[in-house]
């Protein structure tokens, strides 16, 4: 098995065509409202803006992904709930927008009790960080369509509309923060999985960088919610922020087109390093992959960046240059 490459595409998920798909769906929403509720922002962003007075409204919707089939695996489903939120509560902290409420989406083979105490668990927590409340939700039966179960969720946020961040203010020379990822979080599972299966592991086997969990546990850490960017925001003149989820560093081109020199990484997690061995993954396709142990970025200028740094547990990682991606030497995009 270590003798052949793996990527994201070849386990089943090709960026590339999903973006062809992406562009099929929307090219034909073209309506758009107007007065009270006019979107502020392309489809596209990390989140959905729409007019809300002297407020924008902002929405985003997520789910955990494959993620769920390791929690199957392992019985273990007390921390998906926190995945479920943290996608998406995320991706509004990357437009600068404070979430205020949620619902979610359990679409179900079967009922057990104990795995919705389970699920309710990890939403409980997740809705604890992020300050927010959960105002509803739906549960489907789907026998014939679902193997297990499948959880997805919408989460309202709110910003002034003069305080939105869309990476508009991005500058030559500006620097860039990156703040750690607690590890894979809930992208690129389906390569995850590609990988141990093919490997001579089991998700039950103690985690060889640290024998005192497994596999399955280490792969089963929530996604990290990163509510402190709101005091960032708050106390620094943020020019651009960025959630890197599925698809890695290509993320950064939503924020700007302008481009990124990592000339001093974060280290990535132990098990990117196990994931990547294992796999015999090149580090490119790391890179256009995961997260490598930096699931959010800041943009701000120069003199701010250490106090950034300071109040998020991040470092600076890089600057604002003229294009491209680079991580030490070697080129994103």
């Amino acid at each position: 098995m270590k003798d052949k490459h793996l990527t994201y595409a070849q386990s089943g998920v090709d960026i590339e065509k999903e973006e062809t798909t992406i562009k099929a769906l929307t090219k034909g929403m073209t309506f758009r409202r107007e007065g009270l509720g006019a979107p502020l922002t392309e489809i596209g962003h990390y989140a959905g803006l729409i007019d809300f007075g002297e407020y924008a409204l902002a929405l985003a919707t997520d789910g955990v992904g494959s993620k769920v089939l390791i929690a199957n695996e392992m019985c273990r489903w007390n921390t998906v709930g926190i995945d479920c939120i943290a996608m998406n509560v995320n991706d509004l902290l990357a437009i600068g927008a404070e979430p205020i409420s949620f619902v979610d989406y359990l679409a179900l083979e079967k009922h057990d009790e104990q795995f919705a105490a389970q699920i309710g668990e990890g939403l409980r927590k997740g809705a604890e960080i992020s300050r927010m409340s959960i105002v509803g939700g739906e549960t489907a039966t789907l026998p014939d369509i679902i193997n297990g179960f499948d959880l997805a969720g919408t989460c309202l946020g709110m910003v002034r509309k003069e305080e939105i961040i869309t990476g508009e203010k991005v500058r030559l020379g500006d620097a860039i923060v990156g703040i750690p990822s607690a590890g894979v979080h809930s992208n690129g599972y389906t390569l995850v999985r590609s990988i141990i299966e093919r490997s001579s592991y089991s998700y039950h086997d103690p985690f060889p960088p640290n024998p005192s969990t497994t596999i399955g546990d280490e792969l089963l850490i929530p996604t990290r919610i990163y509510m402190e960017v709101l005091d960032v925001i708050r106390e620094c003149d943020v020019h651009g922020l960025a959630h890197i989820t599925g698809s890695g560093l290509l993320k950064l081109r939503r924020v700007t087109r302008l481009g990124f020199d990592l000339y001093d990484p974060i280290e990535p997690n132990a098990i990117f390093r196990f994931l990547q061995d294992e796999g015999s993954v090149d580090d490119l396709e790391m890179y256009r992959t995961f997260n490598m142990g930096m699931g959010f970025v800041m943009i701000l200028p120069q003199e701010q960046a250490t106090k950034a740094a300071r109040m998020t547990g991040g470092k600076i990682v890089g600057r604002i240059v003229e294009s491209g991606i680079k991580v030490s030497d070697l080129i994103i995009v």
